[in-house]
């Protein structure tokens, strides 16, 4: 990589995640030293983390502990560079992390760099960055502002964004997702449904709404999340309803399970779905509902005995576009979608897009 130090504007790059529900790495020149924010893999197993986009760098930043944001931390350990996150995300890190803790919401001056954190509405310890440098530069990571369980902290402005826009230029807010779930619920009134989610992320607020509809019963790397998520302080109001089902030992034979991990590939999701396909329940009395990204595993699993009903955890179009407005971007990059050049066509948004240029702060 040619000499950064000869360059004293501040820039931002998009090594992976631009074009692609992809893992999550930006490059960022400070003008003094070069930062690399979120290191992910995957989520498909043929999207791994390069080391090469390590190289020159001096600090790494970790928005929350999703594996497409945090899989590839352990070359980070291996290059010995301080790893910049909330205390929540560092439970997932590796062993022997030089951890520095970020607050959930509040600012950090590392460098002569202000940073200013906020609670990012996706995820246990999830926070966005906002870095005063140059005209600001606001980098959301995955942000939802449509949760029941999960806190939304507004961002100062910033004229350039990088925004999650995982969901591209699907509008559809959470409320309907929520409907459509209810009607097919209700059109299963029998039966067991497995709901795979990530423990940090979506389990909690899956586990308040399916509370309301019927027996709920978590797996224990759930418990351990939702238990940690409430000792935090960092939730919304409602998170408390949850504490009910705490003190309760996971019944595999109850109607709504919510389990680790979010594709079923591994934890006791994957458990249970061999136990349903072993004794031929799946797809029978026994489904399994994904409610997030598919990967190639899950969609086996799906073809099987399973079903998509998207509940929301990114932004909706509509969102994204008010974000940009709210910050007062010029520039913007939508990220961790498969066509970001989409957006040129949507005409309520005035920023100018950035792909995979280079773009100076």
């Amino acid at each position: 990589m040619r000499d950064e130090t000869i360059v004293d504007t501040a820039w931002v790059e998009v090594l992976s995640g631009m074009g692609e529900k992809g893992p999550a790495c930006i490059r960022l020149w400070t003008g003094k030293a070069l930062w690399v924010l979120d290191v992910g893999v995957g989520p498909e197993a043929t999207s791994p983390f390069n080391p090469q986009w390590l190289e020159g760098a001096s600090r790494v930043f970790v928005t929350h502990d999703h594996i497409d944001h945090i899989g590839g931390a352990a070359h980070v350990v291996a290059e010995g560079l301080p790893i910049h996150c909330t205390a929540e995300t560092a439970y997932a890190l590796p062993p022997g992390a030089e951890i520095h803790l970020l607050p959930n919401t509040g600012q950090t001056v590392i460098d002569g760099v202000t940073i200013t954190t906020g609670r990012n509405g996706h995820a246990l310890g999830g926070v966005w960055f906002h870095f005063d440098l140059g005209e600001g530069l606001f980098f959301s990571g995955d942000w939802s502002e449509e949760s029941e369980w999960f806190a939304f902290d507004r961002p100062p402005p910033a004229h350039t964004a990088l925004i999650d826009a995982s969901y591209h230029l699907d509008d559809i807010p959470q409320e309907q997702r929520k409907d459509a779930l209810d009607k097919m619920l209700a059109q299963r009134p029998d039966g067991q449904i497995l709901f795979p989610v990530p423990p940090s992320g979506r389990a909690g607020e899956l586990a308040l709404h399916l509370m309301r509809k019927g027996d709920v019963s978590i797996d224990d790397t759930c418990r351990q999340a939702i238990t940690r998520a409430l000792e935090t302080g960092t939730l919304s109001e409602a998170s408390s309803q949850l504490a009910t089902l705490l003190g309760c030992a996971f019944d595999p034979t109850a109607q709504f399970l919510i389990c680790d991990t979010p594709n079923a590939d591994a934890g006791m999701a994957w458990q249970i779905v061999q136990g349903w396909r072993d004794n031929g329940r799946l797809g029978d009395d026994a489904l399994v509902l994904f409610t997030g990204h598919m990967t190639a595993h899950a969609r086996a699993i799906a073809a099987q005995g399973g079903l998509f009903v998207r509940w929301n955890v990114h932004p909706p179009l509509t969102d994204q576009i008010n974000m940009i407005e709210a910050l007062g971007a010029r520039r913007y990059a939508p990220l961790f979608c498969s066509q970001p050049e989409d957006y040129l066509l949507e005409s309520r948004i005035t920023a100018d897009l950035i792909l995979h240029e280079r773009s100076a702060l």
